[in-house]
């Protein structure tokens, strides 16, 4: 950062103030002495504030903040747009526009309709439209150019104002001293410091004066400026770099834990199909079992009905006609196989309940066949 030495404060002329009859009596501890009507500004209390001021739009710059020039005077309006487009600074050197820091958020609007006709204009949209339209825009854009054209890129309040002449800016002060925005100031012998929180006690008329000051404000807002560029810009680099881990890190992780679920679905799958297959050995070995087992029941059927006692050979024939069993033969061919008992009837009845005993019970239509036998063979007898 540039210093400002005390001759080159004599040599820009910073020393020289306004004629005493136009002094502002607030200035009086800044005020050397009297030469032919006009106040000697100190020079030694000019080159330590300067310092301080410089020190802090240094400071500001360096952490990012933001600095708007304001100068609207002839001798200060080139050196201010220069410096403020060096350090890359919002500025004001031609109408200082009432509200644009207490109603910046109306500005922002305008200063936005700024952007969007400097875009048509350069799209070639402008001349497509008709002439009156194209002329009436070209007319607007270029006043808010005028009014706005330094401020375009201030998309937020300023963090400090530099202002190089306190009276003729009046009220650009006011609206930072209201917003309590710290206001940097090139304060002549007629103006009066107190709302300035970084009095530079100086000549505001001199060209010379106001390009040294300036300048040496603006070298301190430039170096520090680019430097938080340049931090800036490793910070975006690194915040990339850090961004592009994470994102490789994350699709690691996803990939890892795709593989994993595909893993657990295809393990569980290979049980599951491992399962189904048990279960259709399981059933085709229970098939096979019972395939097998139907041959040997098969044949165990007839072996039953062998193996089954058989009742009355008269009780189980059919009667010719098939209506139900035959009736028993007649007593004279049982008496020719057995000799005759001796009471009429008590064998026969005897041989007819031992068989009942011995024969396994009927189904239920063959059991009331049976009986009705048993009946008419009793009858028949007792008649005998």
């Amino acid at each position: 950062m540039a210093e400002a030495e005390l001759r080159d404060l004599l040599e820009a002329g910073v020393h020289f103030g306004h004629q005493t009859r136009r002094w502002n009596p607030n200035m009086r501890r800044f005020i050397f002495g009297e030469m032919d009507g006009i106040h000697i500004i100190d020079l030694l209390q000019t080159e330590a504030l300067l310092e301080n001021a410089r020190k802090f739009a240094g400071e500001l710059a360096t952490g990012g903040g933001t600095v708007l020039f304001v100068g609207t005077k002839k001798q200060a309006r080139d050196v201010v747009q220069e410096w403020a487009e060096k350090c890359q600074m919002p500025y004001v050197n031609k109408r200082w526009l009432g509200g644009l820091l207490t109603n910046f958020n109306t500005m922002s609007g305008r200063i936005a309709r700024l952007h969007e006709l400097n875009g048509w204009k350069e799209e070639g949209k402008l001349d497509l439209l008709p002439t009156k339209e194209r002329m009436g825009m070209e007319a607007e854009l270029a006043k808010l150019e005028f009014n706005l054209g330094g401020v375009r890129d201030m998309d937020r309040l300023p963090d400090a104002v530099f202002v190089a002449d306190l009276k003729t800016e009046e009220i650009a002060v006011n609206e930072a001293a209201r917003l309590r925005i710290p206001i940097i100031g090139l304060v002549d012998t007629n103006c009066d410091p107190t709302p300035v929180d970084y009095v530079i006690p100086g000549n505001d008329d001199a060209i010379r004066s106001c390009e040294l000051v300036i300048g040496t404000i603006g070298g301190a807002i430039e170096e520090g400026s680019s430097s938080w560029r340049v931090q800036e810009e490793k910070r975006l680099a690194e915040e990339m770099e850090r961004r592009k881990r994470e994102e490789e890190e994350r699709k690691k992780r996803e990939e890892e834990e795709k593989a994993r679920v595909e893993a657990e679905e295809a393990k569980k799958a290979a049980e599951e199909a491992e399962k189904a297959a048990q279960a259709t050995a399981q059933a085709q070995q229970k098939a096979q079992q019972v395939q097998a087992q139907k041959p040997q029941a098969a044949a165990q059927k007839p072996q039953a009905g062998a193996q089954r006692p058989a009742g009355p050979v008269s009780d189980t024939t059919p009667s010719p006609t098939g209506d139900g069993p035959a009736t028993s033969p007649p007593a004279a061919e049982a008496s020719e196989e057995k000799p005759a008992p001796t009471v009429a009837g008590d064998q026969p009845a005897a041989e007819d309940a031992q068989a009942s005993e011995e024969q396994p019970p009927p189904p239920p239509q063959e059991s009331a066949k049976a009986a009705e036998t048993e009946e008419k063979a009793e009858n028949r007898g007792e008649s005998k």
